[in-house]
């Protein structure tokens, strides 16, 4: 959002001298000078680029009405990013206010990516304003002009039948060189920030030469290392950037001639918005590039084609009353010259979001934020809100004031630490987890450097330059998406053409040696088709199942399904899932081909009911998980706070304190909604449960074909992959996939009648495997520590 509100700004600015000499302009984000900012709130330009929570941080102004009400026209681009989050849902109260004040408002929302279209356009505009003269009727605006749209996929020289996640797909390096040689200016996408400062040291290892002609960008890099990055695209004078979604929000780098992107988009809409990087002006072509980092990412990259063929892009649905937002907002508002509570009820309820608002739920956000519930009523920091002799609600304290305005927005992320050279010279921030696990003197990669750690101090870890060598990788959270349901369903179409031996596309042809070996071996997911795979090993007995729909909802489904198989026999159970499918490896033996049927049949006609949501709970740590939940929802509504003027507090302090209100609501408030909110959060974007009740529903209505293996399958390898990250070893991955994978190669060739050249070192992108043992039964090596001892699983999920 920031890089979208510098480069919407600059784009302004060049006509206003011809169109409007009059006009003055401006920019309030994160990234704002003070100076900039005190300037502003003397006098507000004619023309404000700004963002949810600056907008908010305004209408927290004593003056807020005086100095807003002029307001004319609301322009909200990219609504497809707002309108799914909570970021939407404090637009959405923002809108309400302002057309309150001026009910002649004019609001716009753009966006090329949205499926759900008169949707996204109701949820945009907030209802009229009682007694205002009526207002024309919503207007939903489309381009007659398809604009062109080219995807292409970087087929690897070679595919590897058993392949698995998570590495960088470095294998295709020497292309990704080649391509970028061949164009004057690049953008290379990646899924996460880790991914970014990877692939940049390899295109630096690589091309030396290109020093100084390629950077790099994500949101963790200071502000003025972005806008030189930014400035850089502008000018043509970049090769080539390595970026995240920092810059995948309708930029306008008209240089940029082609886009790159490193492993699955995961989403069509997402695919799209950066594609649309490249071809950047009317008439132009926008085109990407996609570059598989494992073999199964080949049919996902003929999947995202196939959906865009067809016009499916991915629903975005606003969410419904967050309390968490509701509270933050009325303190805003009693800063920005208070409320009046019935006044202020029928506002929000204009804002879509809160149109169902409960009375009952209304009421409690009053008064938690008048005395903090039932539970904090004793502690005057909880009394941020009170009404004065005539009734206007204020907040009273000029210290809570001055702790709310710091702490505004529903950007919600773990404790960060700045990173800054011993000499001088900031470089960006990174999550205080990631610094905590590193010693004096270690080197990780940030920025584009190699750093050595010198030291930490008050949430600052002063670094300098390392020499080559190895190095770690930053970790920010989130950075794993989902696969999203418009792309599983097109991958199982695909895979159903793949079954009757058509593959039409030059990536499923490159992949044709893997999904021909799955099929041999088991059979292919379609969505006729629910395949399960069982094999016994000396670890126990797994069970592979391949829904395709996503991460999130395979992570429920395997809790439910294991916790459901319990109530037939006591058992326990390791989980692994991906966004293809998931396993569960059992302690005791499981017949699962009579089992399945019955445990996927339950629960039919409460599958969107409380007796699913009360199955799923019961799978898994919910209470666990549930505060990790309300943590953020701690922080939004104001219980505890990232940072005091002065001051900013560490994960370990925020935990903590998260903890601590959730243990004292539970105990002695449990009628407190925030927990009925970390709950209900849980279940929808944790787990996914709507989706995980249509998968449910999906799966019962497909045939289920169950298949007794006596080696992991093509799919089934990725999800052991999975579960092996969670174990000890002295043994690195890397090795125990090469040796594995030259086991399975074999078994491979010997049932196609083929030959793989012999091994050579091992490949990093591969695990090891033993051999069938004379049962037939594939057996997995168990990882051993130094002393014999054996590792087991972290994650475990005992019944």
């Amino acid at each position: 959002m920031r890089a979208l509100a510098a480069d919407t700004l600059r784009a302004l600015q060049a006509p206003l001298p011809d169109l409007a000499p009059d006009w003055t302009s401006g920019l309030r984000t994160g990234d704002t000078a003070s100076g900039e900012r005190a300037a502003q709130d003397r006098r507000l330009p004619t023309l404000l680029v700004t963002t949810p929570e600056s907008v908010s941080l305004l209408l927290a102004r004593a003056d807020a009405q005086e100095r807003l009400r002029h307001v004319r026209l609301v322009v909200v681009d990219e609504w497809h990013e707002l309108v799914g989050n909570k970021r939407g849902v404090q637009a959405q109260l923002a809108l309400a206010r302002l057309s309150g004040w001026n009910p002649a408002l004019q609001v716009w929302g753009m966006s090329a990516t949205l499926g759900n279209l008169q949707e996204a356009l109701h949820t945009l505009l907030p209802s009229p304003v009682p007694g205002a003269p009526e207002a024309p009727p919503a207007a939903l605006v489309q381009g007659r002009i398809d604009k062109a749209l080219q995807v292409d996929v970087m087929l690897p020289p070679k595919v590897d039948r058993f392949a698995w996640a998570g590495h960088m797909g470095l294998a295709l390096l020497p292309q990704v060189v080649q391509s970028i040689e061949a164009c004057a200016s690049t953008l290379v996408f990646t899924n996460t920030r880790s991914q970014a400062e990877r692939w940049y040291q390899a295109l630096l290892e690589a091309r030396p030469d290109w020093a100084g002609t390629i950077a790099l960008h994500h949101g963790s890099l200071s502000q003025d290392v972005r806008a030189w990055v930014e400035a850089g695209l502008k000018a043509g004078q970049l090769k080539a950037v390595v970026c995240t979604s920092s810059l995948d929000l309708g930029v306008d780098f008209l240089p940029v001639e082609q886009v790159l992107q490193i492993g699955s988009a995961k989403g069509v809409g997402r695919l799209v918005q950066r594609a649309g990087r490249s071809g950047h002006a009317p008439g132009r072509t926008s085109s990407i590039t996609l570059v598989p980092t494992h073999s199964l990412e080949l049919v996902e990259a003929a999947a995202a084609r196939h959906a865009l063929a067809q016009g499916r892009v991915e629903d975005r649905h606003t969410p419904r009353a967050p309390l968490d937002v509701l509270v933050q907002h009325l303190v805003t508002i009693a800063l920005g010259g208070g409320f009046v509570p019935e006044e202020l009820l029928a506002e929000v309820r204009r804002a879509p979001a809160y149109a169902a608002l409960a009375d009952h739920d209304w009421q409690w956000a009053l008064q938690f934020v008048r005395q903090g519930g039932a539970s904090l009523a004793s502690y005057p920091d909880f009394h941020r809100v009170v009404p004065d002799e005539a009734g206007v609600w204020r907040v009273p304290d000029a210290r809570l004031a001055r702790r709310h305005r710091s702490n505004i927005g529903t950007i919600v992320s773990d404790a960060s630490m700045q990173v800054q050279f011993v000499s001088g010279g900031r470089l960006g921030s990174v999550e205080e987890s990631f610094i905590a696990r590193l010693k004096l003197g270690d080197v990780f990669m940030f920025a584009g450097r190699l750093l050595e750690l010198v030291r930490t101090q008050q949430m600052t870890a002063y670094v300098r330059v390392a020499p080559r060598g190895s190095a770690a990788l930053p970790r920010w959270s989130g950075g794993r998406m989902p696969l999203s349901n418009t792309l599983a369903d097109a991958m199982l179409e695909l895979l159903a053409q793949a079954e009757r031996g058509v593959y039409a596309t030059p990536e499923m042809q490159c992949a044709r040696p893997l999904l021909e070996l799955q099929n041999v071996w088991s059979a292919l997911p379609t969505p006729a088709r629910l395949v399960a795979e069982t094999l016994h090993t000396r670890e126990g007995w797994h069970l592979y199942l391949y829904p395709l729909a996503g991460r999130l909802v395979h992570q429920g489904l395997a809790g439910l399904l294991a916790w459901r198989a319990s109530q037939q026999v006591a058992n326990t159970f390791s989980i692994a899932v991906n966004d293809y499918g998931l396993e569960l490896l059992s302690a005791k033996a499981v017949n699962w081909a009579a089992l399945l049927p019955r445990i996927l049949g339950e629960g039919t006609a409460t599958a969107l009911g409380s007796g699913l949501e009360e199955e799923v709970l019961a799978s898994l740590n919910a209470t666990e998980m549930a505060r990790r939940r309300f943590r953020e929802i701690a922080r939004i509504a104001g219980l505890i706070f990232q940072s005091h003027p002065g001051e900013q507090r560490s994960s370990r302090q925020l935990q903590a304190s998260s903890s601590l209100y959730y243990d004292v609501f539970a105990q002695y408030d449990p009628g407190n909604l925030l927990l009925a909110q970390a709950r209900a959060e849980l279940l929808a974007n944790e787990l996914d449960l709507d989706r995980l009740a249509r998968t449910l529903r999906g799966m019962q209505a497909q045939t289920l074909s169950v298949h007794a293996i006596a080696r992991p399958t093509p799919f089934a390898l990725p999800l052991m992959v999975e579960r092996f990250r969670e174990r000890l070893s002295t043994e690195t991955l890397a090795d125990r996939l090469a040796r594995m994978v030259q086991a399975l190669e074999k078994a491979a060739d010997e049932t196609t009648g083929t030959h793989t050249a012999e091994a050579g070192p091992p490949d990093p992108a591969r695990i090891a495997w033993d051999p069938p043992d004379a049962s037939g039964a594939a057996r997995p090596r168990r990882q051993g520590a130094a002393d014999g001892t054996v590792r087991r699983p972290r994650r475990r999920h005992g019944f």
